[in-house]
């Protein structure tokens, strides 16, 4: 329980000097409003981790970030699958990786392709 409070108070120093230097680092005040902006939501962050693992919120809150994370990633695939079929650019694709029968063709001759014909310029 010690070695929990000293890590937490340690990060939060090694927080606090980090969000100093970058302070120190902006080159005007323009962006400084912004840089504490989120350097207070970070901060409170930090305060809070505590309150959260004990009360079971950061393990929540894990799992409801990957849920969603893995729901946006199987959106853009199958918006990005059905692009393709859309620009009918999966006729290319060979049939072990879901491609149409037609590719199959060139792996009985050796998995050269033949080229009928190159136009160039027209």
């Amino acid at each position: 329980m010690l070695q929990q409070l000293y890590g937490w108070i340690q990060n939060i120093a090694v927080y606090l000097i980090v969000a100093a230097a970058v302070m120190h680092a902006i080159p005007g005040k323009d962006y400084g409003k912004y840089v504490r902006f989120f350097s207070g939501l970070v901060l409170i962050l930090l305060l809070f981790t505590p309150v959260m693992s004990l009360t079971g919120m950061s393990g929540r809150f894990q799992e409801l970030y990957q849920s969603g994370l893995y729901e946006m990633e199987k959106k853009e695939i199958e918006e990005a699958r059905e692009r393709f079929e859309e620009a009918e650019l999966l006729d290319f694709v060979p049939d072990e990786y879901g491609g149409t029968p037609e590719q199959s063709d060139s792996e009985e001759s050796g998995g050269l392709i033949e080229v009928e014909e190159i136009r160039v310029g027209e």
